[in-house]
C-alpha cells in the first residue's frame, strides 16, 4: 500500500509548510486525502482500474450497498435464463458520460467485449459475447452458467466506445460522480465533481488525492493539511490534532497456502518444483491450524489493530462459519500430531518416519506486516515441534516456489468467485490460485453448483457446503488447505468535521476502498 517517492514527498512537505485549514471552517471546497498507492497504469476499468474499489470516473451496471447487498446502478433491472448462460440487463436513461453523450446498450456491450479481450485484471473469459438488443437492453452470452458474473457487473465500469481507445487511460471519460482534472503521475490526483453526474451530488466539488510516503503523509496531516490519510495500523497510536482514528473492518486477509501433494517430481506449467513432504500431510496443517494464537498474532504484528482470520470470507454471506474451529489450543495441536506420528525428538522438532516437521515459509520481502506475522507464526510453531524456516522473497522467486513452500498470502475481494480460484482442482498450478493443488472431487462439486445456480441466494448453500458440508470440505474442520491468521483493520486518520457515512467491510487493500461512498460524505461542522 506505501510506497516513497520524491515526487510525492517534496509534494506533501510543501503542502505542510502551508498554511493549515481552519479547524471548524464553512464545507470546503476541496478535500485532500492521501490514501496510499494511487494508479500507475491510468484509470481504465477494461483493464482494472476500480476492481478493488470506487473508481471515481465510472459507473457500473450493479453496486453493492454498505450490508454488500447488490443494487441498481446504470441497470434497472437484470436476469438469467433457465440455463444460467444468458443475463439480460435494462439499462436506465437518463445516464450520460462526461462528455455529454448517453450511456446506451452499445456502451455496455463494447466495454465487456474489450475487457474479455484485454487480458488485464478483469477476468472475463467466461464471456463469449455481449449483444446489443436495443440502446437500453444488452445480453450477456456465457460460455457456461457462472453466477460470479454479478461481481463483474457489480466491478466494471462501463466505457464510452466512441471515446475509448489509445490513451484513455490517462484522460478516462465516464458517468460517475467525477471527473479527472490533472493526474500527476507520482504526486496526485485531481479530481471534480461530473456535471453530467445525476447521481446523489457529492458535497465536496474536488478531490485531490495526493501519493507520498507514510512519513511525509503523516508529516502533512500533523501540519493540519490532510482531511483523511491512511495509515499502517503500527503508526495509528498518535495524536493528531482536528483529526480522529477511523478503523474499518475488511476481509484483507492474510494466511499461510499449504502445499497439499507431496514431492513426485511433478512440475508445474513453469517447470517449477510440485509438492512438499511436510505440509502434505494433513495433520500438520490441522495442527497449525487449531495450534496458532491469532490474538496473540493480531496484538504483535498489527499493534491490536486487526481481527482473527478463519477463513478466506470471513463475515461475508457466503461465509461458512460451521468450518472454523476454535485456535490457540496447543493440548488439541500436540494430539493431532501424535496420532498422526510425528513424535518428539532431541532436536525439539518433531519426526515421523525419519522426516523433519520442517518446512519453508515465504513471505514478499517487502512487505514488514508479512514479515511480523510469518516471524510470529514460526515461533508459535515451536510449541507444537514445528520448525518454520522464514524467508523473504521478491515476487518473482516466491512465483517460482510458491507450489513446493509454504507462503504467507493475502486476498479478500467482495465475491465468492475467490474462493472458487483457491480451490478448484482445474486451477492447480494456475499462478497463485489454487498454488498448493488442492484437489477435493467433493468440494469441485459443490464449487460447480453454485457457480450453476441461477440466482446469489442459491448460491450461498453450496459456497458454505465448499468449505464444510459435515463431512469435509477446504475449510478449518475439513483440509485445512490453507491457515488463515488475521484480517486488516484499515486505519485513517479524518478530520473531526468529516463524517463519512455508512462503510462496507473492505476488501483486499487495492483500489483505495474508502472511497466507495464518497458521494454520501458530510462536513458536519460550520
Amino acid at each position: 500500500m506505501w510506497r516513497s517517492t520524491a515526487a510525492g514527498l517534496a509534494m506533501a512537505m510543501a503542502m505542510a509548510l502551508a498554511a493549515a485549514f481552519p479547524a471548524k471552517a464553512q464545507v470546503p471546497d476541496r478535500l485532500v486525502l492521501a490514501v496510499g498507492q494511487l494508479s500507475r497504469d491510468g484509470f481504465d476499468p477494461t483493464l482494472g482500474w476500480g476492481t478493488y474499489g470506487h473508481s471515481l470516473f465510472h459507473q457500473t451496471l450493479i453496486r453493492r450497498n454498505p450490508d454488500l447487498s447488490l443494487v441498481p446502478e446504470l441497470a434497472t433491472a437484470w436476469s438469467v435464463n433457465d440455463d444460467g448462460l444468458i443475463w439480460t440487463v435494462t439499462l436506465r436513461t437518463d445516464m450520460r458520460f462526461s462528455d455529454g453523450s448517453p450511456v446506451t446498450a452499445a456502451d455496455v456491450a463494447y466495454t465487456y467485449e474489450a475487457a474479455s479481450r484485454a487480458g488485464g485484471r478483469v477476468d472475463l473469459t467466461i464471456l463469449d459475447r455481449a449483444e446489443v438488443v436495443d440502446d437500453t437492453t444488452v445480453r450477456l452470452h456465457l460460455k457456461r452458467s457462472q453466477i460470479t458474473i454479478v461481481n463483474t457487473m457489480a466491478t466494471l465500469g462501463i466505457v464510452p466506445r466512441a471515446a475509448h481507445g489509445p490513451g484513455y487511460a490517462r484522460r478516462p471519460i465516464g458517468s460517475g460522480p467525477y471527473r479527472l482534472v490533472e493526474w500527476q503521475e507520482d504526486q496526485q490526483l485531481i479530481v471534480e465533481v461530473n456535471p453530467m453526474w445525476s447521481g446523489p451530488q457529492p458535497q465536496f466539488r474536488r478531490l485531490v488525492l495526493l501519493q507520498a510516503g507514510e512519513d511525509a503523509a503523516l508529516a502533512t496531516a500533523r501540519a493540519g493539511r490532510l482531511h483523511l490519510v491512511a495509515v499502517p495500523p503500527a503508526l495509528a497510536n498518535q495524536t493528531l490534532r482536528h483529526l480522529r482514528v477511523e478503523e474499518r473492518r475488511t476481509v484483507d486477509n492474510r494466511g499461510v497456502m499449504f502445499p497439499m501433494v507431496p514431492p513426485s517430481g511433478a512440475t508445474s506449467l513453469t517447470g517449477a518444483p510440485v509438492g512438499n513432504a511436510v505440509t502434505a500431510d494433513p495433520a500438520i496443517r490441522r495442527a497449525l491450524a487449531i495450534g496458532l494464537d491469532r490474538q496473540e498474532l493480531v496484538r504483535l504484528a498489527l499493534g491490536g489493530r486487526g481481527d482473527p482470520a478463519f477463513g478466506v470470507a470471513d463475515g461475508l454471506p457466503w461465509d461458512e462459519p460451521e468450518q472454523r474451529l476454535p485456535d490457540a489450543n496447543l493440548a488439541g495441536a500436540r494430539a493431532v500430531l501424535e496420532a498422526a506420528g510425528w513424535r518428539d525428538s532431541p532436536s525439539g522438532v518433531r519426526e515421523k518416519a525419519g522426516q523433519a516437521a520442517r518446512f519453508t515459509l515465504l513471505y514478499p520481502a517487502s512487505d514488514m506486516t508479512r514479515q511480523a506475522l510469518a516471524l510470529g507464526v514460526a515461533d508459535q510453531a515451536k510449541r507444537l515441534g514445528i520448525r518454520i524456516d522464514v524467508s523473504g522473497r521478491a515476487w518473482d522467486e516466491i512465483r517460482r516456489l510458491q507450489h513446493s513452500n509454504a507462503v504467507l498470502f493475502g486476498w479478500g475481494a467482495h465475491t465468492p468467485q475467490e474462493m472458487f480460484n483457491l480451490h478448484h482442482s482445474s486451477l492447480a498450478g494456475r499462478g497463485s490460485l489454487n498454488a498448493g493443488w488442492y484437489n477435493n472431487p467433493a468440494v469441485d462439486a459443490h464449487l460447480d453448483a453454485a457457480q450453476r445456480a441461477t440466482s446469489v441466494e442459491a448460491s450461498l448453500i453450496h459456497w458454505q457446503a465448499a468449505q464444510w458440508n459435515g463431512s469435509t470440505g477446504f475449510g478449518m474442520a475439513g483440509d485445512t488447505a490453507w491457515a488463515w491468521l488475521v484480517n486488516l483493520r484499515h486505519v485513517y486518520f479524518v478530520h473531526e468535521c468529516l463524517d463519512l457515512g455508512a462503510a462496507q467491510i473492505h476488501p483486499h487493500g487495492h483500489g483505495m476502498p474508502i472511497l466507495h461512498n464518497v458521494t454520501a460524505w458530510r462536513w458536519t461542522c460550520g
